[in-house]
């Protein structure tokens, strides 16, 4: 291993890039430059915001760059200015074109929520969870023109417990990634980490959540319901008399009718197969609220049917 202190990029951009960031600050490296997606327009008055790395990075005095694309010359030449010794790249969301991956001395560093090469792409945390994985971690990896292909550095996993959603998963990885991040480069320079050509078996692909995967078809069995749950949390719902009611805690049990029909008046809700108990509900503009509560304003009875 090596305390030795780099030039560096860090190219992200959501709140689990972050402790990447902060991490890396606290091993003492310099941070040349950050590279983040572009302020984009959020809540009521549709205000441009910075992305959460933009604005850690800002309140630090680093240096923050949000091209819409690196794939100018221009954008490239830039970049190449730098004279970074190393790139760490965290959830970022622009393709790196060969030119960026080349400019740094000794390449490019991926912080990957995923135990590659499972889970490459684009969502792999929520597609772990909703698999029924009982394991997952961080990859570190050096980055190639692929998707999420490169030889591997450093890896450790985590369990995911039965009750885990994608958001305690969140957080428990992107934490465990700056830690890696930091282990791996000091590797790299002190000669102690030879990277490592992925598995060819294995292979997995975590593509991009689509809204509409967020709406319960309770068509689908209970267990795949209850997952999917964890896997999207805060964001699957279902609907009553037209308004939408978000679920945020699940549990799958044996029953049978009807998908869609309350079989109880403790919102056990019949699936393809087995049953979908919902424990925590959010309906639209309020806040959220265990089962119990909303069925005191929302009154169901055993029979009834949800969208």
């Amino acid at each position: 291993m090596s305390d030795a202190k780099l030039r560096l990029v860090f190219m992200g951009t959501p709140d689990f890039s972050v402790p990447a960031l902060k991490a890396l600050i606290d091993a003492g490296h310099e941070i040349v430059a950050v590279y983040s997606q572009p302020p984009r327009k959020s809540g009521r008055g549709q205000k441009l915001t910075p992305s959460p790395v933009h604005a850690f990075a800002e309140a630090r005095g680093i240096d923050v760059r949000t091209p819409i694309s690196l794939k100018t010359e221009e954008a490239q030449q830039a970049f190449a200015a730098l004279n970074a010794d190393a790139a760490v790249v965290v959830a970022y969301g622009l393709i790196l074109p060969q030119a960026i991956l080349d400019a740094p001395k000794r390449g490019c560093f991926n912080i990957h929520a995923s135990l590659l090469p499972r889970w490459r792409g684009a969502a792999p945390i929520q597609r772990a969870i909703e698999a029924g994985d009982t394991q997952t971690g961080v990859t570190i990896m050096q980055m190639d023109a692929g998707l999420d292909t490169g030889p591997m550095l450093l890896t450790e996993t985590i369990d995911i417990a039965p009750d885990m959603n994608a958001q305690q998963l969140h957080d428990a990885l992107c934490d465990m990634g700056g830690r890696l991040i930091v282990a791996a480069l000091a590797g790299v320079v002190g000669g102690a980490l030879t990277p490592q050509t992925q598995p060819q078996d294995g292979v997995t692909y975590a593509k991009k959540i689509d809204k509409s995967e967020t709406r319960i078809d309770w068509r689908r069995p209970g267990v795949d319901l209850a997952r999917l749950v964890r896997a999207l949390y805060p964001l699957t719902w279902f609907e009553r008399d037209g308004q939408r009611v978000r679920v945020l805690r699940a549990t799958v049990e044996e029953a049978s009718g009807e998908p869609g029909a309350v079989l109880d008046d403790a919102l056990l809700v019949a699936c393809a197969e087995d049953a979908l108990r919902l424990i925590e509900v959010q309906p639209a503009g309020k806040a959220a609220m265990d089962a119990g509560a909303y069925l005191r304003g929302n009154p169901l009875k055993a029979g009834e049917a949800l969208d």
